[in-house]
This record gives structure tokens, sequence and C-alpha cells, in this order.
């Protein structure tokens, strides 16, 4: 076990291909392939999406390319609910949905950018001293990755249960487009990375070859097994 993880150590930088987002050629995200398991789906690439979550360049180019995509969508943003570690791009994120074509509703006149809490048993939850930023405002989910929609589904239960109104979505990477009535504005699709799939635990071609995991990913990386 030792001698597989090392040795996928010291290749690990080679094995990672770069891809552009169609929508915006300035961006790119690093993806490895390989066989992972997220929480709910397996996918045949790892993706990083580290530096452009991190980085400031980068994440203040995904929020542009975000504010694009919303733009003729979403009118009014009071309020960014960000997920899996998006608070830096969530905050350039405010700045150009405040210089553009969006208004808020708060009294400040500037947008509130905020994550859940996640308690002892995994819900998501947001404390007394944060609920007025939810709580009749306009909400923006922001995403790292958005696959199988289960994280953004918990997302909007969660914004919905304290009174959130959701106005739109918006992820770094998503693979679909839609989730119940809320449509799914991302920054990379699956048409970035032509062979990219995703498949049910049950229905994995890997699983199904005796083909061992890589590693453990979500939102915030990956683990290697």
């Amino acid at each position: 076990m030792e001698s597989r993880r090392d040795n996928l150590m010291e290749n690990i930088s080679d094995r990672f291909i770069k891809f552009y987002s169609q929508n915006d050629r300035a961006i790119n995200l690093k993806a490895m392939p390989g066989h992972f398991a997220t929480s709910s789906s397996h996918v045949n690439y790892y993706i990083d999406i580290t530096n452009l979550k991190a980085r400031a360049k980068e994440a203040r180019e995904v929020a542009k390319s975000m504010e694009s995509l919303l733009l003729h969508h979403v009118t009014t943003v009071d309020t960014i609910v960000c997920m899996d570690g998006t608070n830096v791009v969530g905050a350039y994120l405010a700045e150009e949905l405040e210089r553009g074509h969006f208004s808020n509703n708060n009294k400040h006149e500037t947008v509130y950018v905020i994550e859940p809490e996640v308690n002892s048993i995994g819900q998501l939850m947001f404390r007394q001293s944060i609920r007025m930023a939810v709580e009749g405002k306009n909400v923006l989910v922001l995403l790292a990755t958005s696959t199988t929609g289960e994280t953004l589904k918990k997302s909007l239960e969660c914004i919905e249960y304290y009174g959130g109104n959701i106005v739109g979505v918006t992820a770094i990477f998503g693979a679909m487009d839609k989730v119940g009535q809320y449509e799914v504005f991302p920054v990379f699709t699956p048409e970035d990375l032509p062979s990219y799939e995703t498949y049910a635990p049950s229905e994995c071609p890997y699983c199904k070859k005796n083909i061992p995991i890589t590693g453990i990913v979500n939102g915030y990386g990956m683990s290697l097994l």
C-alpha cells in the first residue's frame, strides 16, 4: 500500500492535464485521469481547482467569468453563500456584481459573502449572528464543483429552511446545467473535459474491472488511497 502511494506521489505532477474553459480562454484548470470516488459517485478525473479558489489572480478571473455567465439571468443578489472553500472567489464575485448590472437590497448597499457551518451530524446550518444575511435575502449559491447535485441539494434545502430566496447557482466546475428548478451556471463543464465521465458506484466500469480507486475527492481536494 505504501509503495503504491509513494509511486503515485512521485508521478502525480506529471499526470495532470491542463484544460481551458470554452467560456473564458483566460482560465484553465488541471485534471488527473484515474478512478476516483466522491461522496455519491465515481468519476474518471480528479479536477484540481485549488489555484482557482486560493490564488487571488485566478480567483478574480473566475469571478469575472461567473459575473458574465449570470448576466441576464440574475438581477438582484444580496448574499453569496460559498460552499467548498470558495470564499475568495465569492469575495471577488461580490465586487464584480456590485460594479456590474446587478442590484442588492441591503441597507449598506454591499453584498454579504458567507458560508454555512456543518454541525456534528453533517447538517448545514447558519448561526443566529449570520441568519440575517439569509432570511428574506436574494441568495446566490457558489460551489467549487457540482457533479451529481447532492451537495447543491443540501445547500438549497438549508438556504430555503432559513428563509432565503435562491436567485441562482454558479460553480467553478459543473457536470449538470440544472438541479430541480434551479439552473446552474458553471465556468467549466464536461465539454471542456471531453472524456469526463461520472458513474453511480454500482455502475462504475472501473469497479467492475477491479481497478483500485486512486483517491477520494470532494470540493476541497483529493486524498490518495
